[in-house]
């Protein structure tokens, strides 16, 4: 049995937590949160609460730690199960910023741990027939993606965190970083941005609203539209149907893949193309379909990932270098909405320095 702890109670931390419990040759050994909230947490998993990962790891310590805390504690709690040679599960954003990320990334390759970082839609079937309909050639070469991720977050949200007004608790580190990921997976590697953000909704010391533009490695180019204030389904939450916590609309779509051939909308997997090509024109009929898959929840998939990754069965699909990768593209949306500039990004190291 794979004995599993979780750090962190909140929102996330249950979902870790119940991923853990439903994973077949999985335990749920423990759960470390100071709060007093956390008591009842650990009393309905019936399972024992630590104060302190220090505390884990003197009396109980698990084969892999799931670390759900907030952004600020995950590169110093990371250092600290992986000096200890436990398997982490980190959750995004790898770090609040690049030089921290740099310094995670050293240590994990100096030791050796193993470090799965929880981009979960990597693990998304939605994802994996994406990136399959773009390889196949069926779009033609790869034009343009056009993306959002726009939704209204309740003001308990930043009630109950109040870190979340604040530098580094912004959608663009905390949602953003999401879908860099997803693009980075669909189109390739980021290479330049250009951004410009609004705080005029809700006055926080962090943008509610960014509007994106995006240069990637092989030339194409991106839009997105990033907003946790605006009433709109158009995010993967409410469109991908992965997560039941949110309604959900199958007519809305988050990104539109172009290519020289075709269009596919994702998440619904509608797909435009032409049947040959001396019939690609604006005034000719595209042949319509739709992609069939099955939608699985790419939180359970990650935690039967996670297990194989701590069992030594596997390597992480997303590593500290893939983390790193997408809060540089973050770092550099902040850079270029404040300065008003394009914010080159220097193309990744290859995966083996990961």
């Amino acid at each position: 049995m794979t004995r599993i702890a979780v750090a962190g109670a909140g929102t996330i931390g249950q979902a870790h937590m119940a991923a853990v419990q439903a994973e077949p040759g999985c335990a749920l050994s423990a759960i470390v949160d100071p709060s007093p909230a956390a008591a009842g947490t650990a009393a309905r998993a019936g399972v024992p609460l630590y104060p302190s990962i220090e505390a884990l790891l003197a009396q109980d310590r698990p084969d892999g730690l799931v670390l759900a805390t907030p952004n600020a504690l995950h590169v110093p709690q990371a250092l600290q199960c992986v000096d200890a040679g436990l398997p982490v599960l980190l959750e995004k954003p790898v770090a609040t910023t690049v030089a921290e990320a740099r310094t995670l990334l050293a240590r994990v390759r100096q030791t050796g741990v193993r470090v799965l970082v929880g981009h979960h839609r990597a693990h998304s079937p939605i994802m994996a027939k994406a990136r399959q309909v773009v390889a196949s050639g069926q779009l033609g070469r790869l034009v343009a993606v056009m993306g959002s991720a726009t939704f209204y977050k309740p003001d308990s949200y930043f009630a109950d965190g109040p870190w979340r007004r604040a530098p580094g608790g912004g959608p663009i580190l905390l949602n953003m970083v999401h879908e860099v990921h997803n693009l980075r997976m669909l189109c390739g590697e980021i290479v330049a941005v250009q951004a410009m953000a609004s705080q005029a909704v809700r006055g926080f010391a962090v943008e509610d609203t960014v509007s994106m533009g995006l240069r990637f490695a092989n030339g194409v180019l991106g839009s997105f539209l990033l907003s946790d204030t605006a009433a709109c389904a158009r995010s993967w939450e409410q469109t991908s149907q992965e997560n039941p916590a949110y309604p959900s609309y199958a007519d809305e779509d988050c990104y539109v893949l172009t290519g020289s051939n075709g269009s596919l909308s994702v998440p619904t997997m509608r797909l435009k193309t032409y049947p040959r090509p001396e019939a690609r024109s604006w005034w000719k009929p595209f042949e319509v379909g739709q992609v069939g898959l099955v939608r699985e929840d790419p939180i359970q998939r990650q935690m039967a990932h996670f297990a194989a990754v701590v069992r030594g069965e596997a390597e992480p699909l997303v590593d500290v270098h893939d983390g790193l990768q997408n809060l540089a593209v973050t770092e550099a949306i902040v850079q270029a909405a404040a300065s008003g500039r394009t914010v080159d990004i220097p193309e990744p190291t290859p995966k083996e320095t990961a």
